[in-house]
């Protein structure tokens, strides 16, 4: 045993996937999730926030006694927060009380800073609050000692999610069929998908965007209460190549699928976790059964308590 055997960092990834027993139908392909809310901070983010950090520290861009900054709805900023807390760094994200009070307050419990842009009505979706965001965040990077890790542009984003890819291919021993996976900055399905297409150019990539605001397959700016998606159109991280179909999904439908998976499955997810498994179902239909169908719970449901998502 080493010492890295016993830090917290080591314990990202290597996530477990589990089949959805009761959701799909039984002439369905199966459909298996990646239960990304057992990372550190119950998020996907803890992946790629490491993965940024540890490049931008091999490139000899962060020293110690910078600050990293950064903007996020919450998730990306809390694993970044953490990572910053193990490593020494100050940390600011750029954020909005638009987004859930519980994400928020845990990017604080880490010690990281608040730079919030307020929203209009405490909306997410209004479209101008990310360009405001992503105005502030590039203001920030100007500021010597402060290091912008520009998550919409790194290549170290999706190059994180390689390994999710080989972890999947090694528990279901190759044998996937199709991937869904909504999009911010398309790092979690471009990156998955490489790793699938090299292992086999059949497997199907099936990027999910909400109803409200198509921005893969491209749609008028509209409103939308998807977390973490939909910000913009993805970026040029986003490999359009490994896009085989898009599904869109509605707030109603990501929230009705949210309740299921808890109570249902048992399985505790946020909204675009909930986005990807609807998207899953109806691919599994689709494949029909003795396929299988991979996706992601990409965060935990705790993060959504104090908002309507899981009334009571």
């Amino acid at each position: 045993m080493t010492q890295d055997d016993f830090n917290l960092l080591s314990t990202i990834g290597n996530t477990p996937l589990i089949e959805l027993a009761k959701l799909p139908g039984p002439d369905d392909a199966r459909v298996l999730v990646k239960l990304e809310s057992k990372n550190p901070t119950g998020s996907s983010k803890d992946r790629s926030a490491l993965s940024m950090i540890e490049e931008a520290e091999r490139s000899g861009r962060l020293k110690p006694g910078q600050r990293v900054v950064e903007a996020s709805g919450g998730s990306t900023g809390t694993a970044l927060a953490m990572i910053c807390a193990l490593k020494g760094y100050a940390c600011t994200i750029v954020t909005s009380d638009a987004f859930a009070d519980e994400k928020l307050k845990t990017i604080q419990a880490f010690g990281a800073t608040l730079d919030i842009i307020p929203s209009v009505h405490g909306k997410a979706t209004y479209p101008e609050l990310f360009d405001l965001m992503h105005a502030r965040v590039e203001e920030l990077g100007r500021i010597p000692g402060n290091h912008y890790l520009h998550q919409m542009k790194n290549p170290a984003n999706p190059r994180a999610y390689n390994a999710m890819g080989r972890e999947i291919l090694a528990q279901t021993g190759g044998a996937v069929d199709a991937f869904t996976m909504t999009c911010g900055s398309g790092g979690c399905f471009s990156g998955t998908m490489e790793v699938f297409r090299a292992h086999r150019p059949e497997i199907l990539g099936i990027a999910v965007e909400p109803a409200g605001y198509r921005h893969i397959s491209g749609g008028p700016k509209g409103v939308h209460h998807i977390d973490g998606v939909g910000d913009g159109p993805p970026g040029e991280l986003f490999r359009y190549e490994f896009v085989d179909g898009i599904e869109a999904v509605t707030d109603d439908e990501a929230y009705d699928m949210a309740r299921r998976l808890a109570r249902e499955e048992g399985i505790f997810g946020g909204k675009s976790a909930a986005a990807n498994v609807v998207a899953a179902l109806r691919v599994a239909r689709r494949l029909g059964k003795g396929r299988t169908v991979t996706t992601v719970i990409c965060d935990t449901g705790y993060k959504y308590l104090s908002g309507d998502l899981f009334t009571i």
